[in-house]
């Protein structure tokens, strides 16, 4: 059964509306948050869009009971179907990870990877082992580890005499097994061994980037035991990741389900991640339901309220950061991912959720006579293809109702150019730490 909530109750999530700097801060009320429009009297079309909406779905057998609807425009919920329902949200549950993981770490954060050895540089060659111990980094991929050969070239090392050492979780093309891991960095920085998948990675690089050339003779070796790491290090280089902000929109881009259950485990697991999104979203805990921090599995729950609420709070934390939910999110008409080949108006900013009967979407959408309308639309259903075809069709009947921007609005076009918001191989995030030691001879 549809629901309609009028202007005049302000939901949950409106009223803790506070700059979620923490689960503690209390910065910046709602009012004063410049992406708020005036959306006067309650909405009649926009129920009227709904109920036609979920009477298709009907015709094909569908369940309005399965159909998780919530739209709503400043402190106007225009409209709302099963709004404040748990529902199977899918990679919707990445907009939860989003939000903790800036709770967490902020949006400059960058997980750090140290490169060490042991035994001294003669003539190119490293007489001992390479040793790498992993840093948290969940978006290490070939092209770091191509940048992270050359920097050791550059520092003169051609060859390694020991091991390939690696020192907890490593991770590396979104593989999580710590062996396999290392040995993919052993291949990415000799392009001597080079299969067919770093040869193509690496011809999407800028020409003139350099191969590396580090051969290492020895083998992967795992250590999972502090007390078992090789002694008597010399630290040659900390590589840096991309800042957090950068992870976040390159994992929600592709929704990529490695990077999102990593971050969601650093920052306490399933559990607090539903916890710290509820708190700075606003809503009832038990609107948060997670098992994960990617959305594999039914068990993760959201409401289409919630989602909303998270949106919200993401924005509202990154404006007086001079970023948009555009910086983190997928934009309509110009990135790909998961978004590729969907009609879903342009400039919309966006988040897809995918499992073998659940097709999700939400985000805000930019209109020019109603401003922002913020929405989530989660269904159930086995024919995927076209729960996202009607999805796409209900976000075009509301621009045909409301009309479409002419310019993306400032509040949510996306403050990082885009040409460098995936410098993922940039040498400048390798910092060369060792100092050789030197020779003083004697002139007497």
């Amino acid at each position: 059964m549809l629901d309609f909530v009028s202007s005049g109750i302000v939901s949950v999530w409106l009223s803790m509306a506070k700059t979620p700097d923490s689960l503690t801060s209390t910065v910046n009320t709602l009012q004063n948050t410049p992406w708020l429009v005036d959306t006067g009297d309650s909405d009649i079309t926009t129920q009227s869009i709904l109920r036609q909406y979920l009477k298709g779905l009907e015709s094909k057998g569908l369940s309005t009971a399965g159909q998780g609807i919530w739209l709503q425009a400043g402190p106007a919920v225009l409209a709302t179907n099963q709004g404040t329902t748990p529902l199977p949200a899918a990679s919707l549950t990445k907009v939860a990870t989003t939000l903790a993981a800036l709770d967490t770490w902020g949006i400059d954060h960058r997980f750090e990877t140290l490169i060490s050895a042991t035994g001294q540089i003669q003539q190119g060659v490293l007489q001992g082992d390479l040793i790498i111990q992993a840093g948290g980094d969940p978006l290490f991929v070939w092209e770091e580890g191509f940048a992270l050969g050359n920097t050791l070239n550059q520092m003169g090392i051609r060859k390694v005499a020991g091991n390939l050492v690696v020192v907890g979780g490593f991770q590396m093309n979104f593989e999580i097994d710590p062996q396999r891991a290392g040995e993919l960095l052993k291949e990415a920085m000799n392009a001597e061994v080079w299969g067919k998948d770093a040869n193509y990675q690496f011809a999407q690089l800028p020409p003139g980037t350099k191969k590396p050339n580090l051969a290492i003779a020895g083998a992967v070796q795992v250590v999972t035991t502090p007390g078992l790491v090789p002694p008597n290090q010399s630290l040659l280089v900390r590589h840096y990741s991309l800042p957090m902000v950068q992870i976040l929109k390159q994992m929600n881009v592709h929704s990529n389900n490695v990077i999102s259950e990593t971050l969601a485990v650093m920052a306490g697991g399933a559990s607090v991640v539903a916890q710290k999104s509820a708190a700075l979203a606003g809503v009832p805990r038990g609107e948060i339901l997670l098992i994960n921090g990617s959305g594999l599995g039914v068990e993760n729950r959201i409401s289409p309220r919630a989602v909303a609420a998270m949106y919200a709070a993401l924005q509202r934390y990154l404006t007086p950061r001079n970023l948009t939910i555009a910086d983190l999110f997928p934009i309509s008409g110009t990135d790909l991912g998961t978004i590729d080949y969907r009609n879903i108006p342009t400039s919309a900013v966006v988040k897809t959720g995918t499992l073998n009967d659940v097709s999700a979407l939400a985000g805000v959408l930019p209109t020019r006579d109603r401003g922002l309308i913020w929405f989530s639309i989660i269904n159930r259903g086995a024919d995927l293809d076209d729960l996202r075809r009607q999805q796409d069709v209900l976000l075009q009947h509301l621009i045909t109702q409301w009309g479409a921007v002419k310019l993306t609005p400032t509040a949510i076009a996306p403050q990082i150019p885009v040409q460098t918001a995936t410098l993922l191989g940039a040498p400048d995030r390798n910092v060369i730490l060792y100092k050789p030691t030197v020779e003083v001879r004697s002139t007497q």
